[in-house]
């Protein structure tokens, strides 16, 4: 694997042996110490069992976007693992949702970019806090949001308006946004020309846009000063550790 080693996980794992293991020690226990705290025992055995179960089901699925990363943006794969391990602050996701949202548009990202993959990272990450930015802000739901992207890198607008941007689904839409970013820049002394036929413009765009509106920031943000921003970041920082790539200090530092 082409990562740099700040992932540690190990898949050879028996669940099998491990839950028989733990009855085991159930029954020896409920024997020895008599039915309740046998009980007690027990429940603690069946939540460990669970929690290993959870761990591997979260090593497993890090293990296959890791190597969809590596298939697509292969040198620069790890500059995207290393945005992925600390997405539970900036976009609220785990390494796990992050990696697997990037890979269902990278082709499209990368192949609009000349196959620059350092550059395609920059965007990639730029369009998965936007996402989190977007649905933190507007209210919309983070997979009719993301089904929005993989939209666009299809050619396909109509569900531009998922973002609620104040643009309907349409191409002719697109390209009225696109020609605001292209003012707002103007606004700002950089004269930039959007192009509804790069992908990664579109992304760009709707960043401009976004910051624009005060969107952007708002996932760090909230994480950093909202109960419900905090829980996300948490909930995603325990995934990291749980798949190993995130430490117990991280899934503390979640709470702080």
């Amino acid at each position: 694997m082409g990562a740099d080693g700040s992932l540690i996980f190990d898949t050879k794992i028996d669940t099998s042996g491990f839950s028989a293991g733990a009855g085991k020690l159930g029954s020896i226990a409920q024997t020895a110490i008599g039915t309740l705290s046998g009980l007690i025992l027990k429940d603690g055995v069946d939540a460990l069992v669970g929690f290993g179960q959870a761990a591997l089901d979260s090593v497993a699925s890090l293990e296959q976007n890791v190597g969809g990363v590596e298939t697509l943006f292969k040198n620069s794969a790890d500059a995207v693992i290393a945005n992925a391990n600390r997405a539970f602050q900036t976009a609220g996701m785990s390494a796990n949702q992050y990696m697997s949202t990037v890979t269902s548009f990278a082709a499209s990202l990368i192949q609009s970019l000349g196959n620059d993959t350092e550059q395609a990272t920059r965007y990639a990450d730029m369009a998965i806090t936007d996402m989190s930015d977007n649905a933190n802000k507007m209210g919309t739901s983070m997979e009719l949001i993301q089904n929005a992207y993989q939209g666009f890198a299809k050619q396909n607008y109509t569900m531009l308006d998922n973002l609620k941007l104040g643009y309907g689904g349409t191409k002719s839409e697109m390209e009225r946004l696109l020609k605001t970013a292209s003012e707002i820049k103007a606004a700002q002394g950089e004269y930039t020309e959007y192009s509804i036929d790069s992908y990664a413009d579109i992304v760009e765009a709707i960043h401009v846009v976004q910051e624009e509106m005060g969107i952007t920031g708002t996932t760090a943000l909230e994480a950093a000063t909202t109960i419900e921003g905090s829980m996300n970041s948490a909930k995603a920082a325990w995934d990291n550790f749980l798949s190993g790539s995130g430490s117990a200090e991280e899934f503390a530092e979640s709470f702080a």
